[in-house]
């Protein structure tokens, strides 16, 4: 009778006992090594009195590139208001679901129906014409100094913003 050879999967019993022992002792694993690849160089024209091992060392070695100083432009991070403009208020809250924004006016400062502003902020830079005024959820012409108040706005405005108006 020939003897059979061992089977490599587990069986249940066995599997249940290297669950067991496997938590005391290390488990160690084996890195398999692998030939290292070469690569074919193709030229276009061969080197002569170069032996081709030699050729395909000259071939592999990175030039040397200088590099070149370049003067970084300086950049303003925050655009700058038109000079014709003048700073009137500061967002104080956007409501995204309504696309509106609370305003805080500066003293001095009015504002009306039909005035082009331009708000301005870290992300934010747009201009628009105001349509809607808002005071204790009533619709109002003009809106004074040291007022909050509700503007329907034409895009994204965010807390702290600053708020220009042209000049006329």
């Amino acid at each position: 009778m020939a003897k059979r050879k061992k089977a490599t999967g587990k069986t249940k019993a066995k599997r249940k006992k290297t669950s067991v022992k496997a938590s005391t002792r290390k488990k160690t694993t084996t890195v398999r090594k692998t030939k290292p690849t070469v690569k074919k160089i193709t030229r276009k024209a061969p080197l002569r009195g170069v032996s081709p091992r030699k050729a395909m060392q000259i071939s592999v070695k990175p030039t040397a590139v200088k590099p070149t100083a370049v003067k970084p432009t300086p950049t303003s991070r925050r655009p700058q208001p038109v000079p014709a403009e003048q700073r009137i208020g500061v967002v104080t809250h956007y409501y995204s679901h309504l696309s509106v924004a609370t305003l805080r006016l500066e003293p001095g400062a009015t504002l009306r129906i039909g005035d082009v502003i331009h708000i301005l902020g870290h992300t934010t830079d747009f201009s628009q014409r105001v349509e809607s005024l808002e005071v204790d959820r009533k619709s109002v012409l003009e809106v004074g100094s040291n007022d909050d108040f509700g503007l329907k706005v034409v895009d994204h405005a965010r807390e702290h913003d600053v708020v220009f108006k042209a000049r006329s």
